[in-house]
C-alpha cells in the first residue's frame, strides 16, 4: 500500500519544484545574454533592432567582417583606447588600465530615446580606475534632426566639464545599420544636419563634438563636404589596414579605429581598438577643451 502524503506536503513540493524551474530559468537567461553576461551582437546576417546600434555596426556593412581583425601585428604603440557599449557587459576597468588602456569612450545615447543600459556603470567606473573616458551618440538622422539628438545627448551623456579626464562628446555618424546607407537624406540635407547637431551641442556644452566616420561613408553621404574640417576632430574607422584612408576635408586624423575584435583583459570578448595620434600630454588637452 502506497504510503499516505498530506495535501500541505505535496503543495510545498510543488512549490518547490515551481520556484527551482523559476531559478533555472532565469539562470538560462543570464546565460544566453539577456541578463547582466555578455552578450554577442548580432551577427552580420541579423537584424540589428533599434537602438542596439553601436560604434562600428554601420562601418561592418561597410567595410565586412572579414576586415575588422585588423593587421598583424597591430599597432598597439602610443596612447591606446577602447570603445564599448553595453554588447561588452561588466567590465573590470581596474584590468583595463593595467593593460596599459588610456582612454575610452562609451556609448550614451541613440536618437532620441535610446540610453545604453550600461553607460553609468562604464562612465563611472573608467573615470574611477583613472582612464580619461568620454560619451558618444549614435546618430539616426532618419527619426529627427540634429539639434533634437543634439540635446538629448547632451542631457544623457554624462558631465562635460574641461577637467583633463573628460573628453568632448562624439557623433557617431556612419552606414546606416537599420535600412538605406544615408538615412534617406540627401547630401545637402546630412550636411545640414550635422551642422545643426554640431552647433546645438557646442551651444550645451562648449566643448567641440568629436566626429566618428569612415571615409567611404562621409564622402558619399555628405557629397566630400570639408565643412567640419576646421572645427571636428576625426575619429576615423578603417579596419585591416596599416594606414587608414581619410574622409574629404580632414587634413589627418584624432583617433583611429583599427579593429572592432581587439582583447584587452578585464573585457570579456571582442572590443574595439584605438589608437590616439598624439602624446598622452595633447589627449589631455583635448580632455581640457586645449587641443
Amino acid at each position: 500500500m502506497p504510503a499516505y502524503r498530506s495535501p500541505s506536503r505535496r503543495l510545498r513540493r510543488s512549490r518547490g519544484a515551481l520556484l527551482a524551474g523559476a531559478l533555472a530559468s532565469t539562470a538560462a537567461l543570464i546565460l544566453t545574454g539577456t541578463g547582466t553576461a555578455v552578450a554577442a551582437p548580432p551577427a552580420p546576417d541579423e537584424r540589428v533592432r533599434p537602438g542596439q546600434a553601436w560604434m562600428g555596426a554601420g562601418t561592418r556593412i561597410e567595410q565586412g567582417p572579414a576586415s575588422s581583425g585588423g593587421v598583424t601585428p597591430m599597432d598597439t604603440s602610443g596612447v591606446q583606447g577602447i570603445d564599448v557599449s553595453h554588447w561588452q557587459g561588466a567590465i573590470n576597468w581596474g584590468s583595463v588600465k593595467a593593460a596599459g588602456i588610456d582612454f575610452a569612450y562609451m556609448k550614451a545615447t541613440e536618437g532620441t530615446t535610446y540610453k545604453d543600459s550600461r553607460f553609468s556603470a562604464n562612465y563611472t567606473g573608467s573615470y574611477n580606475a583613472g582612464l580619461i573616458r568620454g560619451a558618444y551618440h549614435f546618430a539616426r538622422p532618419d527619426v529627427s534632426n540634429g539639434a533634437t539628438q543634439a540635446n538629448y545627448f547632451a542631457s544623457s551623456g554624462g558631465g562635460w566639464s574641461k577637467d583633463g579626464k573628460t573628453l568632448p562628446g562624439v557623433l557617431d555618424i556612419e552606414h546606416n545599420p537599420y535600412g538605406a546607407m544615408c538615412y534617406g537624406l540627401s547630401t545637402t540635407q546630412m550636411r545640414t544636419w550635422i551642422n545643426d547637431f554640431y552647433n546645438t551641442y557646442k551651444a550645451r556644452t562648449t566643448r567641440d563634438a568629436v566626429i566618428y566616420t569612415t571615409a567611404s561613408w562621409w564622402n558619399t553621404c555628405t557629397g566630400n563636404w570639408t565643412g567640419m574640417a576646421a572645427k571636428s576632430p576625426l575619429w576615423v574607422a578603417h579596419w585591416g589596414t596599416s594606414s587608414p584612408n581619410i574622409p574629404s576635408g580632414f587634413p589627418t586624423w584624432t583617433i583611429w579605429q583599427y579593429t572592432a575584435t581587439g582583447r584587452v583583459s578585464g573585457v570579456s570578448g571582442d572590443v574595439d581598438r584605438n589608437k590616439f595620434n598624439g602624446s598622452m600630454a595633447r589627449l589631455q588637452a583635448l580632455a581640457n577643451n586645449t587641443a
